[in-house]
């Protein structure tokens, strides 16, 4: 069940050949032309009418969610580190993850959700941090509030998140919107689970005003929690994604098993297994593991074991410098010793055949 190319990707295409001027030659371009938001947006591919519109209107957000793309990337990075994929970017590829995400598997649905949220959190923040013209702090944390501790006055600035999901909702979801196949709805129940688990973490932060800092007034504020509670959380629902098929009328899911529960709107959904992620395939869009390095006394993903498909592993000895010989001196600094350390790193050999798979 293959995506077109769109979805996520549009505005993936949109940051990496705009919103990143120092690697982009488009960017100079509008600058040497004097060219505008417009000529940009009107010579992205693959943008609908509706995208075009508000990347015209708001080009102040649109970078925003271009400087928070490497964010959400090293997110899913970290979340998939010790897996056989590891949500690695390619070079050279518009689309950032290749053909991965032409599958509607679990991977793809995760990668749709987290970001979804990193969106919703690289605007959030810059509405925060006073970048965009089009919103600020939350307007609506005014006055005097209650919560378990008592009466306090809402103050600071709360991040305004409901204008973050609004606009991400607007802009991510347009795309799919306008497809009405079944991967389009996937895509639309990963983006809006990906959203929610950023609000999910909005946490409320005081300060304590009065005589020796006795609390007598409280002001507050709403603030989102750093965006790793986000990717453990979507990484759970990641590791219990539920398996779906379309239903009859072709409006909604229903599971693929009658033993597993209906998908909540904070699940994650797919519909096609995943690839083992083994060997390099070019339709799969895997690159293999050959060449990753391995934990030869994990039981885990990691393990040398389940890592290398069991092809075995090379080992090498490599020396690297660290600290050593720590002493605490008074007062106040710890100074050690530079040290070599030996260690041996296990590196999962290649398949007898280090080409791209062909399709038997």
């Amino acid at each position: 069940m293959n995506a077109p190319l769109g979805g996520i990707w549009f505005w993936l295409l949109l940051v990496l050949t705009w919103l990143t001027p120092e690697v982009s030659s488009s960017w100079w371009y509008m600058r040497a032309t004097g060219g505008s938001s417009r000529v940009m947006c009107d010579n992205v591919p693959g943008l609908v009418s509706r995208q075009r519109q508000l990347c015209h209107r708001h080009p102040d957000v649109m970078r925003a969610i271009g400087l928070g793309v490497a964010e959400w990337t090293t997110e899913c990075q970290h979340q998939f580190r010790q897996h056989r994929w590891n949500c690695n970017t390619l070079d050279r590829d518009h689309s950032l993850f290749g053909r991965v995400l032409l599958r509607s598997s679990r991977e793809s649905a995760f990668v749709y959700a987290i970001s979804s949220a990193g969106v919703v959190f690289a605007i959030t923040r810059a509405c925060s941090q006073g970048e965009l013209k089009s919103c600020s702090c939350d307007p609506k944390k005014k006055g005097t509030a209650k919560d378990s501790k008592g009466t306090f006055d809402w103050g600071g600035c709360s991040d305004n998140i409901d204008y973050g999901i609004k606009f991400a909702r607007a802009f991510v979801d347009a795309k799919e919107r306008k497809g009405k196949d079944a991967r389009a709805l996937m895509n639309l129940h990963n983006n809006r689970a990906g959203r929610k688990a950023v609000k999910r973490f909005l946490k409320q932060e005081c300060k304590c005003h009065g005589v020796s800092g006795s609390c007598t007034l409280r002001t507050c504020w709403l603030a989102m929690a750093d965006f790793r509670k986000t990717g453990d959380y979507l990484w759970r629902k990641y590791n219990g994604a539920i398996q779906v098929v379309m239903n009859q009328d072709g409006t909604g899911f229903t599971v693929a098993n009658k033993r597993f529960k209906k998908p909540t709107k904070n699940d994650l959904v797919y519909f096609e297994n995943s690839p083992d992620y083994c060997i390099r395939d070019r339709e799969a869009g895997s690159l293999g593991t050959a060449g990753r390095v391995c934990n030869l006394t994990s039981r885990g993903m990691d393990s040398c074991e389940v890592m290398c498909c069991g092809r075995g592993y090379n080992t090498s000895r490599i020396t690297r410098m660290t600290k050593c010989e720590c002493k605490f001196h008074w007062c106040c600094a710890v100074r050690c010793q530079d040290c070599l350390e030996a260690l041996d790193v296990h590196t999962c050999k290649a398949p007898k055949s280090a080409d791209w798979a062909t399709p038997t």
